[in-house]
């Protein structure tokens, strides 16, 4: 079974679930052309093409070891000052203010962050998410290298100062933004939120009588009882407790997830892959058991056919009898509202 698969099976229109969730700026179109280097004006972003070796700084400007010419107040927004002109030898970060949550941002996270980007050859503010009074969301794999590295591995809730050089920058430039080849760019940038790779938090002891998830090289398996009866109503069991927002009945979830039936325990769909969808648009054990939950969080629902699939999926593939009670073990990787609401 494929993802797409996988997708109608719990997500309904497949056209409607993207893998990796689209990239939006809230209306902040000059703020994604010069992150991602790319913009159709609707969100979409393309990723930076690897940068070319003729990215070296102005030969008039000696490249800095580190940040200790850029100063930054702790204001909202921030002041930044750096003495142009200035470049920096290699991209590098500084948190000014750590944060408390504890979460870290994964290489794959989708990130809600207000920023400020200053010109290390001129001095200037070339863009800034403060001007639009919108904070930017978008993934990390849509924007320029030295942005990556800069959030990269950095707790949700800190303030941090990148410095990226011009060839983790635009190599080539950007015209629009004022950015000639090989300039270094300064950011401040205050992380307000991440979605999460995996389940994170604290771990929380299952009730007895249900199946035992155990997980096998990043992925969940299930053991069930033999013989054990299928529960005749919806059974809901956090496995780890996450710290992020929780879920309402009208929000978007960005989650992996693997089923089993519950009479032989046979794996039924491995959607082990971040998805995305509207709550509101599935089964009825999803939403019903979801509610609630927090993102980072991982859930076991054990869901009677009455709030899956009464009739079966006898066209699915593969097929699904009517009458089968499944077992979801699930990862809540992010939570939104869904458009509009």
């Amino acid at each position: 079974m494929n993802l797409l698969t996988h997708r109608a099976t719990i997500f309904g229109v497949t056209a409607t679930i993207p893998t990796v969730r689209r990239a939006l700026l809230a209306g902040a179109v000059a703020a994604l052309a010069a992150l991602t280097g790319c913009g159709n004006g609707q969100g979409a972003t393309t990723p930076t093409p690897t940068p070319s070796a003729s990215a070296s700084p102005a030969p008039s400007i000696s490249p800095s070891p580190d940040l200790s010419a850029v100063s930054v107040t702790d204001a909202q927004p921030p002041v930044v000052t750096v003495k142009a002109p200035w470049a920096i030898a290699s991209t590098q970060v500084k948190v000014l203010r750590e944060g408390k949550t504890g979460q870290k941002i994964g290489s794959d996270a989708t990130v809600t962050i207000n920023y400020v980007g200053v010109n290390g050859r001129t001095g200037e503010i070339f863009d800034s998410s403060y001007r639009t009074g919108k904070p930017a969301t978008f993934p990390l794999n849509g924007v320029i290298p030295g942005f990556k590295k800069g959030l990269e591995g950095q707790q949700v809730g800190s303030r941090v100062l990148v410095g990226v050089t011009g060839a983790d920058g635009y190599p080539t430039g950007r015209e629009e933004a004022k950015i000639e080849p090989g300039d270094s760019l300064v950011f401040v940038i205050d992380i307000l939120s991440a979605s999460f790779d995996e389940a994170t938090g604290e771990a929380v002891s299952p009730a007895a009588g249900l199946p035992t998830v155990t997980m096998t090289d990043g992925a969940p398996t299930l053991s069930i009882a033999p013989g054990s009866a299928a529960p005749t109503d919806l059974k809901v069991q956090p496995l780890i407790k996450g710290a992020g927002p929780a879920v309402a009945a009208n929000s978007t979830v960005t989650v992996k997830y693997r089923s089993w039936t519950y009479g032989d325990g046979k794996l039924y769909e491995d959607a082990w892959k971040p998805q995305s969808g509207p709550l509101s648009t599935l089964i009825a054990g999803w939403q019903e058991g979801l509610v609630g939950q927090t993102a980072g969080s991982r859930v076991l629902l054990v869901v009677p056919p009455a709030k899956a699939y009464p009739d079966g999926r006898p066209s699915a593939t593969p097929a699904l009898a009517a009458g089968q009670t499944l077992v979801y073990v699930i990862d809540i990787l992010d939570v939104t509202a869904q458009a509009g609401s």
